[in-house]
């Protein structure tokens, strides 16, 4: 039937009929074509960030704002975007070797990784020198869009400090006084400086040196030589401690001697002192008596010598023959 023989009318009730006829074949398809899109809406329009993660939300590509742990909505259909990143987690990079399996008894990767951690010192000497890096996420969005790969930039920054400090000290210095260098504390302090800078949005927790040691290659001449200086070391220490020990007892003796000395000489000095004085009381009495002074020194040395001697026989002057009245064998 031509249509430009029929009123408007007709044509509209034509089209209602037609319409009522074929509705109820459309109505699956738009059900499903509305649920489709409801369910688009929902699990587009909310997002979930973890306890221990920040969600830059992006509209559009640009920067709008940080959300924390938790539920939120957003703009669906990929006008907005979220990026969630761990903040509150400590990553750990390791230099020179690596931990296959961490616990009480921890399994390390049996591979060599020379590459990066064979260093050239000050004076020109190879050391294999084994280090981690610790750091945590300080600002998100630096760490998603201004540095195209965080890991390997902060692995390539460590390894260049690292050999810069090593490279500014000795073979021995790095070896035996690392702890008093302070060469973790360096690293870190450098590496923060070139990750600000870069405005990487990084904090560094700690760098610490996990062992240095000398080449494999070279280890058998290095342990000659510590055995060499460890033993020198123990000789030192015994002769130190031998001087010690005696020094002090040889000051203490020559102290004693000396206080004996001393004390000899003023008793000496002094015996001398009094017997001089002694001598000239003496001459002032015999000056004023001359035979009273010569009988009492007598006497007074008779005394002396009288009492230091054995038996004593007094005999008169005119006796002839004394022999019979002593009995010279007679002991007591």
């Amino acid at each position: 039937m031509n249509l430009e023989s029929k009123s408007p009318d007709e044509i509209i009730q034509e089209f209602q009929k037609k319409l009522k006829m074929r509705l109820p074949k459309m109505l699956p398809l738009m059900s499903i074509f509305v649920i489709g899109f409801i369910l688009i809406i929902v699990f587009t329009s909310f997002y979930t960030i973890q306890p221990n993660e920040l969600g830059v939300v992006l509209r559009f590509g640009k920067f709008i704002t940080n959300t924390n742990p938790g539920l939120h909505i957003k703009i669906p259909f990929g006008i907005d975007k979220v990026y969630p990143v761990k903040v509150d987690f400590v990553y750990k990079e390791e230099f020179g070797f690596r931990t296959r399996a961490a616990g009480i008894k921890t399994i390390y990767d049996s591979k060599s990784y020379d590459n990066e951690s064979l260093m050239l010192t000050g004076d020109l000497n190879v050391l294999d020198v084994n280090w981690i890096v610790q750091y945590k996420v300080k600002d998100p969005f630096n760490v998603l869009f201004n540095i195209r790969d965080i890991r390997q930039t902060i692995r390539d920054l460590s390894e260049s400090v690292m050999r810069k400090i090593v490279g500014d000290y000795t073979f021995n210095e790095i070896l035996t006084k690392r702890k008093e260098l302070g060469i973790g504390n360096l690293a870190q302090k450098d590496l923060q400086t070139i990750l600000n800078n870069y405005k990487a949005g990084i904090h560094i927790e700690t760098v610490k040196l996990q062992d240095v040691i000398p080449p494999e290659p070279v280890m058998p001449a290095f342990n000659e030589v510590n055995e060499a200086q460890q033993e020198k070391e123990r000789m030192i220490n015994e002769a130190k401690k031998i001087y010690n020990q005696q020094i002090p007892q040889a000051k203490g003796e020559a102290l004693k001697m000396i206080s004996e000395a001393e004390g000899y000489s003023l008793e000496k000095i002094n015996e001398a002192q009094g017997n001089a004085k002694r001598f000239l009381l003496l001459l002032e009495e015999y000056k004023q008596a001359k035979d009273i002074t010569i009988k009492r020194l007598y006497l007074e040395n008779m005394n002396d010598v009288l009492i230091n001697a054995g038996k004593k026989y007094i005999l008169d002057p005119n006796e002839k023959s004394i022999l019979p009245l002593l009995k010279l064998n007679d002991e007591k």
